[in-house]
């Protein structure tokens, strides 16, 4: 089995959460460095898409910023393809921890992302021209609709991964590791 790409997809507005959530702190860490952190066990290297700074190597969004998370998937994983990589494996700033086993269902299946978090997935490279056409024409940016339209499944419906699109849900996870 070839090498794996960890990407972190970070180059959203963090409207809902009022600042730049990469860099909210939990635990004594930026949201950024769990998902970094998170990734690290599973794949060759990490990198962040969508933003300029980050503590590991940063590459753009694909064909351009503002696409939401495909262009990120899409900058990951023409990136990957690139560097020799086989596949990538990609979490979002805002999902600061991935079970184990998530991962090993969705490297077993292939192609596929985590259900109720589309943007935990494992994708391969070979996707890359399919992804970059779809996001040349005006489809739906959803990475469900797209991902069922590319052949890539959605798996483990129900497992809900910490998620922090707000302050109040960074506080509630905060309080629930304390």
């Amino acid at each position: 089995m070839g090498t794996i790409l960890g990407a972190v997809l970070a180059g959203g507005r963090s409207q809902r959460f009022g600042s730049d959530k990469a860099l909210a702190r939990l635990a004594g860490s930026a949201l950024l460095d769990h998902a970094v952190a998170s990734l690290a066990p599973f794949v060759a290297t990490v990198v962040v898409v969508g933003r300029a700074d980050a503590p590991v190597a940063t590459i753009p969004d694909l064909p351009r910023a503002g696409l939401g998370p495909l262009g990120g998937i899409a900058g990951a994983l023409a990136y990957a393809a690139a560097a020799g990589h086989d596949a990538v494996l990609t979490t979002a700033c805002d999902t600061p921890f991935l079970p184990p086993d998530l991962v090993a269902a969705l490297r077993a299946a292939g192609a596929a992302h985590a259900a109720e978090a589309p943007t935990v997935g494992y994708w391969p490279t070979r996707l890359a021209p399919v992804l970059l056409a779809h996001l040349d024409s005006d489809g739906p940016r959803a990475i469900r609709h797209w991902a069922a339209g590319a052949g890539v499944v959605a798996l483990c419906p129900g497992l809900v991964l910490a998620n922090v699109n707000t302050p109040d849900d960074l506080r509630r996870l905060a309080a629930a590791r304390a």
